[in-house]
């Protein structure tokens, strides 16, 4: 890997850490779009096969990431709270942006009554997860065996959502009260709640990846469409309702801006 490879998967990272702080945006799904998909699983899956290489890929891009939260969360949240319609139009283009790559990834060439199927497989697990009851897992922000178990646990749920696309690791945070929590801890760098988090997090990654490796190596197009439609369904969290006049014309604006930066990028990746 030259420098500008590096470089560039320290800059892929930046965007994916930005992305996952939004409620209903998927990392994975950034990841898919930006290229670098196949290739994060690869390397957490297979990481004894290629431990240098591995090691190095993951560690610019983890570094990405994590600068990309930390620069990017109180901008983000003020542009949502400001603009949240626009906003959220803009995550729905550019989610929509990337359904092309996906088709490509699964190497539809023929319709098959199989591949609707598949799809509507991975709307309806998306589907499922949204009527999961807010607020049902809690944890205050304090240091203790519980708090430290529970957050533990918690970072092992949200570590299938940061694996697979269209999945949103920071809807599954809220969903289980611990979103609002989690911002203000990476906002204060509050080790004691990131810690364990974290730890969660990675345990949860390795096994999620192996079975996602197999899968995309064994069974290519109907994982790909079952995450094409994690991808869709994801959408739906995404949409804000009908815009007002005049935002309106600001909303199509953010929409086909978001479609055309990540369907531009999806093209090259």
């Amino acid at each position: 890997m030259n420098n500008r490879e590096k470089l560039i998967t320290a800059l892929k990272g930046l965007v994916v850490g930005g992305t996952m702080l939004v409620p209903g945006a998927s990392g994975g799904s950034m990841a898919m779009i930006l290229g670098v998909y196949d290739r994060l699983v690869s390397s957490v899956s297979s990481f004894r096969k290629h431990k240098r290489a591995s090691f190095v890929f993951l560690a610019l891009f983890a570094v990405g990431g994590l600068l990309g939260m930390l620069l990017f969360a109180k901008p983000l949240l003020k542009l949502i709270e400001l603009y949240p319609m626009p906003m959220r139009y803009f995550f729905l283009g550019a989610v929509a942006g990337g359904i092309p790559l996906i088709f490509r990834e699964a190497g539809v060439r023929r319709f098959s009554w199989r591949q609707p199927l598949y799809i509507l497989i991975g709307i309806a697990v998306v589907a499922l997860i949204g009527l999961v009851p807010v607020g049902r897992v809690q944890s205050e922000m304090e240091a203790g065996v519980l708090s430290f178990l529970l957050l533990a646990v918690a970072g092992f749920i949200a570590a299938v959502a940061l694996v697979l696309p269209g999945i949103s690791v920071s809807y599954l945070l809220l969903l289980m009260g611990l979103y609002d929590e989690t911002m203000r801890a990476i906002s204060k760098l509050y080790l004691p709640f990131l810690i364990p988090l974290g730890l969660g997090l990675l345990s949860g990654i390795v096994p999620t990846t192996k079975v996602l490796e197999r899968a995309m190596a064994d069974h290519p197009q109907p994982t790909y469409l079952i995450m094409l439609g994690f991808m869709l369904g994801s959408m739906a969290e995404l949409f804000p309702g009908i815009p007002g006049w005049p935002e309106a014309l600001l909303c199509l604006a953010t929409l086909a801006a978001g479609f055309l930066i990540i369907w531009g990028i999806s093209k090259k990746a």
